[in-house]
C-alpha cells in the first residue's frame, strides 16, 4: 500500500520496542504498533521515547501503523547564569 494510502493521525510514543518498533498512543486515545517508514530510516531520523509523531495507519489493519513524520521540537532557550556584581 502507498503512503498516500494511509490515514494520518498524530500521536506520542509511549513505549520503543526493538528492531525499530514502537508503541504509540493517538490522539484519540488508541495505543497501536508503529515502525519506521523507508525514509526515516535511510536518513537515520532518531525516534525516542516522548516524541511527538505522525502515523499512517492503513484502513484494513487500523492496529499497526507506519511512522511517517517526527515533529520538530521547539527551539530551547540558552541559559543564561546571573551576573555576579
Amino acid at each position: 500500500m502507498a503512503r498516500d494510502d494511509l490515514a494520518q493521525t498524530e500521536g506520542v510514543v509511549t513505549d520503543v520496542k526493538a528492531g525499530g518498533h514502537f508503541i504509540v498512543k493517538l490522539d484519540s486515545g488508541q495505543q497501536i504498533s508503529a515502525k519506521l517508514s523507508g525514509r526515516m530510516r535511510k536518513f537515520h531520523i532518531r525516534v525516542i521515547l516522548g516524541d511527538r509523531v505522525t502515523v499512517g495507519v492503513s484502513p484494513y489493519d487500523p492496529s499497526h501503523g507506519l511512522i511517517i513524520h517526527r515533529e520538530k521540537l521547539p527551539p530551547r532557550t540558552p541559559f543564561q547564569r546571573p551576573r555576579k556584581n
